[in-house]
């Protein structure tokens, strides 16, 4: 008897465990549903100050809407509504509402029926750098130089350009397996960035008075539209969507007519007034980007033949022109051809695609692919500069790529890869300019080019905590012969994008868990370009080199770390057609560690450090063995080094308390626009600087109001 009453108080307290258990999960599932039903809506509102002024912030501030006010509302809200009776969703949700780079949505869905939504966005770019000049009419379609006496004693500029962006998004199911999209958006663009003319002439006079370089601002006032219309099919093998989609582009700012008042001045300082001839130069009309548009119809989708074999297939037709009615007249451009009004600019493209994939044994997948595209430029030619017609740019291009991956005894799987790609490109017409017998032989131009390469990749599981892959890649560019304007010129340079090339590429990597709580992920990668043409001038070799790791720590189910470290490396070799030799490299190293967890089950806490480093270095040497007359150009470096930290306090269920804190550190050091304390000056004394060393803290609080 108590040997049977002890097993039944065991049965008891096992019964009483799955009891609970199943109370305990359908707890948490009623817990999930009631949030699905009855969504979560949340408002934040607080301030947001930061030091410094707009000058420490022009990094920081470039496009978070933090660059020119010290104190800031921050303003959110997130409201979403499920109507029980019908299953209609309303969401309305607005971001950083006090900002200039603040969003707005509303939108409205009834799942599996219709949705639709309207979303109103502003973004400012400001430009990190301030020009100081005497420029009048700044940003204006109508500039006018004047010079200042001495660098520096200008009134500083600073340039942004707004963009304001309004959209609709629609959906309609009109049956189970069809479905109807459409959207439009249109987006303002206006403001001004930061642009120039210059020229020199032979017949202005001696070499000093011969040339001027001028700043002169890009006014922006444009709108572009977009509009998309398409179908969905799906049914049980088959997925297909069509549709049509068009792009307007306008510009209210059809060119740009400065006017030089006064003196300019030398390179070395001394003033000089400008001829006629040359001030005519420079006070010609300068073109702006006219209206243009383009419309294409599109049809895509995939078929499953088996389970184990799909396709998919694409077709696109686009029709782009320059809008006709920009004549040059209206945008003050003179000395064009006698009968032509517009350049009339039309391009048609043709693109199509088909792949399949397929699993044709268990241990076997491949796949193919194949991509066309038929650019035919129709842009009317004409004699634009009196003796040559302007030259059209078609192309036709074509790529292809195969491969088969096989699983390989011992947890190996090895992958083969085939990858083909050719262009032809129309030759110049006889009528242009490139065809210019007198011109001296400094370039060239191929009519075709084609690309063969291949990849292999071996992958392999060691253990149930370790994977490891190695990969290389091998290709190989050649083509046909060259058009040369006359005979090879040993000095003579050849577009890259058409030199013959030979790519050697090689990368592992491996997934490491050594623990439950601790993944690590490492990389590592190097390749190397060779290029040859008809000389031993222009690019020779390119190469590259990085590495990195990535690491996850959950300290406990409160706590989480994370990091990574990566370093990459490229370079250029370049042999200059006048005698000197260039190796351009590039060095950026990254480095993050943050934090994230609970302290107590009322406030959490995270916060994360990163740091990195942009090197540019420019090496130079002689081809004769000579040194370089002051030593070549010095490094351009730029490094930001960011501490993020935040704390969110529950004041009660509905209600947090959040504080942001941030602090980033910037050190920018280059001589494009002044080396040495000596600034960079246009022909009218105009300079254009950024504060080197940038300091900034942002400090942010928000109380946080959730309700259903």
């Amino acid at each position: 008897m108590k040997k049977a009453k002890k097993q039944f108080g065991s049965s008891q307290k096992l019964l009483a465990l799955i009891v609970l258990a199943a109370f305990g999960t359908a707890h948490a599932e009623d817990d999930d549903v009631s949030r699905l039903v009855n969504p979560e809506s949340s408002v934040n509102a607080g301030l947001g100050v930061v030091t410094g002024n707009s000058l420490d912030r022009t990094i920081f501030g470039q496009y978070n809407g933090l660059r020119n006010n010290d104190t800031n509302l921050l303003l959110d809200f997130n409201v979403v509504k499920l109507q029980k009776e019908n299953g209609l969703w309303t969401k309305i949700d607005g971001h950083n509402l006090g900002l200039d780079n603040r969003e707005l949505n509303f939108s409205q869905d009834k799942q599996g029926d219709w949705k639709y939504s309207f979303e109103y966005s502003e973004l400012v770019r400001h430009d990190p750098r301030t020009i100081n000049t005497g420029l009048r009419n700044a940003g204006t379609t109508t500039p006018i130089v004047t010079s200042l006496v001495t660098p520096g004693t200008g009134t500083d500029l600073n340039l942004d350009i707004k963009r304001k962006a309004l959209s609709l998004d629609a959906q309609k199911w009109l049956t189970p397996s069809l479905m109807f999209e459409a959207s439009a958006k249109n987006e303002d663009k206006t403001g001004a960035r930061l642009s120039g003319a210059g020229f020199a002439c032979s017949a202005c006079g001696t070499t000093a008075l011969s040339a001027a370089m001028l700043m002169l601002p890009e006014p922006i006032n444009s709108t572009t539209k977009q509009f998309e219309a398409k179908l969905n099919y799906s049914g049980e093998k088959f997925m297909v969507s069509g549709g049509y989609y068009g792009s307007f582009f306008s510009n209210a700012n059809v060119s740009l007519n400065p006017t030089v008042n006064g003196n300019l001045v030398n390179p070395d300082g001394t003033g000089f007034t400008p001829s006629s001839t040359l001030v005519g130069y420079l006070q010609q009309s300068v073109a702006l980007p006219p209206d243009n548009q383009a419309q294409q119809v599109y049809v895509s989708g995939n078929y499953a033949f088996t389970p184990t074999t799909r396709s998919t297939f694409k077709y696109a037709y686009t029709h782009a022109t320059q809008k006709q009615n920009d004549d040059f007249g209206s945008m003050g451009l003179t000395g064009a051809p006698a009968g032509v009004n517009s350049l009339g600019g039309v391009m048609d493209t043709n693109v199509a695609q088909f792949g399949v994939t397929a699993r044709p044994m268990v241990k076997l997948s491949v796949l193919g692919n194949l991509h066309y595209e038929d650019k035919a430029d129709k842009t009317p030619l004409a004699l634009y500069n009196g003796a040559y017609t302007n030259d059209l740019n078609s192309s036709k291009r074509l790529t292809g790529k195969m491969e088969a991956s096989y699983q390989l005894p011992d947890n190996l799987r090895a992958t083969l890869g085939l990858d083909y790609a050719s262009v032809h490109r129309d030759l110049p017409v006889s009528t242009a300019a490139v065809l210019n017998p007198t011109l001296p032989p400094l370039t060239g131009l191929r009519e075709n080019t084609k690309e063969l390469g291949y990849r292999a990749e071996l992958r392999r599981s060691m253990t149930e905590t370790i994977n490891a892959a190695i990969g290389f890649v091998h290709s190989k560019r050649d083509g046909g012969s060259w058009l040369n304007i006359g005979p090879v010129n040993p000095a003579g340079t050849y577009p890259m994008t058409m030199l013959d090339r030979t790519r050697n590429k090689v990368r592992m990597s491996a997934d490491w868990t050594p623990i439950s709580k601790l993944s690590l992920q490492f990389m590592i990668e190097d390749g190397k370009d060779t290029y040859t043409g008809p000389t031993d001038k222009g690019l020779r070799d390119t190469g590259m080199n990085s590495f990195g790791v990535d690491a996850a720590l959950y300290l406990s189910q409160k706590w989480k770390l994370t990091g990574y470290v990566n370093r990459s490396n490229q370079t250029l070799h370049v042999d200059h057609s006048f005698g000197y030799l260039a190796e351009l490299e590039n060095i950026n190293t990254s480095i993050d560690m943050g934090a994230v967890g609970k302290l107590t089950s009322r406030l959490e806490m995270g916060g994360d450090v990163s740091y990195m480093k942009d090197n540019n270095r420019y090496q130079q040497s002689m081809a004769t063995g000579a040194a370089i007359v002051g030593g070549g150009l010095p490094d351009v470096t730029y490094s930001v080094t960011s501490l993020k930290l935040y704390g969110k306090y529950a004041l009660k269920d509905n209600a947090d308390i959040r504080v942001d804190l941030v602090h980033q550190s910037v050190k920018f050091d280059e001589w494009t626009w002044g080396y040495n304390g000596t600034p960079f000056a246009y022909s009218d004394n105009t300079t254009v600087a950024m504060q080197p060393n940038q300091n900034v803290t942002f400090l942010g609080a928000t109380y946080v109001y959730k309700f259903r």
